[in-house]
This record gives C-alpha cells, sequence and structure tokens, in this order.
C-alpha cells in the first residue's frame, strides 16, 4: 500500500479514540540543542523512571486536526497559534521552546508520512495530530529536566461527542475549581485536566456531558466547559465569549469571533460574564474547541435547576448552526480563506 492508499477503515463509525498509525516524529533537546527530529514506528516511549514528566507533570501537549478537502487537500488549521500557545506553556512550566521551525515541520511530516489514515472528505471524521512536549532524564528533586521530548502523534477520529453531526449537549456548573487565576489554567498544561475527570464525573450522574466551570474566586463568573471554551448568543445580538486569566485561549474559539464579526455582522466580546445576573440574556450557547468543534448547549444545570436556551433546549440555533458551517467549510476547502487560516500539507 502507498501513502496515498487509504486504510480500509469505516471512517464514519469512528469515536474519539487511539487508532496506531505508521508513523509519529520526534526530537530531542539535550545540553541546550534541540536533535535535527526524525519519524520513527514505535509508538512506545522508552523514558527514565525519574523523568520529571512522571512525577512532577512537566508535560504539555496541544491539538489540531488534519482534513481532507473536496479536492483531495489535506489542510492543517492555524498551526502557528498551536506553536505559540506551546511555546507559552512551555515558558510557564520551565522547559524549552519548540522553534516554530521544528514545531510545523514535525507536524507536516507526521501528517505526510500517515496520509492514509487522513479520513476522506465527506466522512465527518479527521486526523487528530497531537504534538507533546515532555521532561525526560534521570532526577529525583523538584527541578527543571535534565532533557526533554518533543512528538508529534497522529489518529483518525471521529466526533468528540458521540453524537454524530452537529447535536445538542448539556453541561452542569460544577462545584469544583478548575483553575485559579495566575495559576497554570491559561496554558495547556497536562496536569490541568486529571482533577476535571471527577467534576465530569458529577456532571454526567446530574445527566449531563461534560461539567462547566465558573471563576474560582467569587463563584459567579462563567470561565469553561471541561474540555472546550464556551461562546453565547444574546438577546442583543452579540456573541460573547469569558474572559479570565485562567482560561485556556482556544484557538478554535478565536476563530468562531472573527466568523461571527465578519459573516453574520455581529458584535463579539470577550468579557466577564456572570452566569446569575446574565442567564436570561442567553438565546444560544456552545462549547467549542479542536476536538469538540462546536457544538451547542441546550441546557445548563445551575441552582438545582435546568435552564434551557434555543428550541427549549432541543433544537440546533441558528447562529451556532453558521459558526459551525463557516468554520467547518474553512476547515475543509469548502470556501474561500479569506482570512487566510488554512496550510496545505
Amino acid at each position: 500500500m502507498n501513502a496515498q492508499e487509504k486504510k480500509s477503515i469505516d471512517w464514519k463509525s469512528l469515536g474519539f479514540d487511539y487508532t496506531k498509525t505508521d508513523f509519529r516524529f520526534t526530537a530531542k533537546y539535550s545540553k541546550g540543542q534541540w536533535s535535527e527530529g526524525e519519524l520513527i514506528t514505535d509508538e512506545v516511549m522508552h523514558i527514565h523512571e525519574g523523568s520529571p514528566a512522571l512525577h512532577y507533570a512537566q508535560q504539555c501537549f496541544e491539538g489540531m486536526k488534519a482534513q481532507t478537502a473536496a479536492d483531495e487537500r489535506i489542510l492543517l488549521f492555524r498551526p502557528e497559534m498551536n506553536c505559540e500557545r506551546m511555546r507559552n506553556t512551555a515558558d510557564r512550566l520551565s522547559m524549552p521552546e519548540v522553534p516554530e521551525d521544528l514545531f510545523l515541520r514535525g507536524v507536516t511530516e507526521a501528517v505526510r508520512a500517515n496520509t492514509a489514515w487522513v479520513p476522506p472528505y465527506g466522512s465527518g471524521a479527521s486526523l487528530y495530530v497531537r504534538p507533546l512536549l515532555i521532561g525526560i532524564g534521570e532526577n529525583m528533586g523538584l527541578r527543571p529536566a535534565p532533557e526533554y521530548e518533543f512528538r508529534v502523534m497522529v489518529s483518525p477520529v471521529g466526533p468528540y461527542y458521540k453524537s454524530r453531526g452537529l447535536s445538542v449537549i448539556s453541561l452542569a456548573v460544577s462545584d469544583f475549581d478548575r483553575a485559579a487565576p495566575h495559576g497554570t489554567g491559561d496554558v495547556k498544561a497536562g496536569a490541568n485536566y486529571p482533577g476535571g475527570l471527577y467534576a465530569t464525573r458529577k456532571a454526567q450522574e446530574l445527566g449531563a456531558n461534560e461539567a462547566l466551570y465558573l471563576d474560582a474566586a467569587q463563584r459567579r463568573y462563567i470561565e469553561e466547559a471541561g474540555s472546550a471554551n464556551i461562546v453565547i448568543s444574546t438577546t442583543s445580538n452579540t456573541l460573547i465569549t469569558p474572559k479570565s486569566a485562567a482560561i485556556l485561549p482556544s484557538i478554535t474559539r478565536r476563530s468562531i469571533m472573527d466568523i461571527a464579526r465578519v459573516d453574520l455582522g455581529m458584535e463579539a466580546e470577550e468579557r466577564a460574564i456572570d452566569l446569575r445576573e446574565e442567564l436570561d440574556t442567553f438565546v444560544e450557547v456552545a462549547a467549542c474547541g479542536t476536538a469538540a468543534v462546536l457544538s451547542p448547549v441546550g441546557k445548563i444545570w445551575f441552582d438545582d435547576t435546568w435552564h434551557s436556551f434555543y428550541g427549549n433546549g432541543e433544537e440546533v440555533g441558528p447562529v451556532m448552526q453558521q459558526l459551525y458551517d463557516g468554520l467547518c467549510q474553512i476547515q475543509n476547502g469548502e470556501r474561500e480563506d479569506s482570512f487566510g487560516w488554512t496550510v496545505e500539507v
């Protein structure tokens, strides 16, 4: 099988799960320098038992997707912004910066080497690209790692939420805090995520798909869901999104805000959103991110009751439908990319 022949997979049945592909890209940092990097076939990472990634969570990751366009081009979406976000995270965690040329080359080579695994156009699936940076090497004390590995792994995936296509989900306000102001909530550190698994489980016990976090200081202002940012269409025809030093700056969310301004002619604001005071102004709500894309939120559990939005919480509203369509059409090469966001592999 050559690299262009697609694997024999039921693409439309894929979930958001790991599938081993043929190649991954790796580069090592030692004594102040990065190696050239190379493609390898081994999916298992062999690291020292004292590695700070294992003991002190000195590790971070990114997430993006490669998609097949109607003309068979393979497109990435704003990968330079993932590189910038990983650079900010690495600085916060006292890790070396992955140079942009190495980051982009690693992503591109990993995708090119696995073109047989890139789902075909129209399948509803995509190739998820996961760059990661971890501290490795012999160590015991709390200090930066002596060496680092940058790796790019890829896997074909379906939708993050199990329902196919654009469907409505629900959120439950969590009793737990995701991140504190001036902590690590605004960077994509791996340590940010395992604590949220408990909050998500509690939300699911209430019948929700995911937890929704409020700010840790006052527990008044919306921050983000466990795996996605939040956008809200209001009665004033404005698209608002929470502003906080504890929120991860989602590339998808920033793109959606631009699409709302340019394509829909909406006012778009990033500001503090008081859930209790402003709930009645919410017309449509959605969770958005690389994995979730844009998932309309039909209802939110808050103050011991469900609060429903557009169509009694059972329908996809017109604003979120247009935002979803506009974003996907750019990512899939179905419309002119006037923003200059896509990069051909």
